[in-house]
């Protein structure tokens, strides 16, 4: 069962960028804090960024700071990974995903506690 469908994904020169986007496969989706996670080859799955879908908040990795921004469109019910200043190791399948959190303890960075997938999106940054 897809839950959350990724779009956006596609080759790249490093340098240069990309969106990603999110939404829920079914109209009745609904998740307080959504996240983007990837894997590369070989690599374990790794924490991108996370928000919260009616608040504001954001959390991201040390890698992707002041490169990569998450954003909503509440209107719209998708979310976006914004990619800018793309390099070749940020090269990896992307995923969305969702889960139920509120107040202080909002942030996670474990996989296991997303509840929502997508089945991923390709990104590939070439030198």
């Amino acid at each position: 069962q897809v839950q959350l469908v990724e779009s956006g994904g596609g080759l790249v020169q490093a340098g240069g960028s990309l969106t990603l986007s999110c939404a829920p496969s079914g109209r009745s989706f609904r998740s307080s804090v959504m996240a983007w996670f990837r894997q590369a080859p070989g690599n374990g799955r790794e924490f991108v960024a996370a928000t919260m879908w009616t608040a504001d908040g954001t959390d991201y990795t040390d890698s992707v700071k002041g490169r990569f921004t998450i954003s909503r469109d509440n209107a719209k019910n998708t979310m976006y990974l914004q990619m800018n200043s793309l390099k070749p190791e940020d090269t990896a399948v992307y995923y969305c995903a969702g889960r139920s959190a509120y107040g202080r303890t909002w942030k996670s960075r474990d996989s296991k506690e997303y509840n929502y997938w997508g089945q991923g999106t390709q990104v590939t940054v070439s030198s």
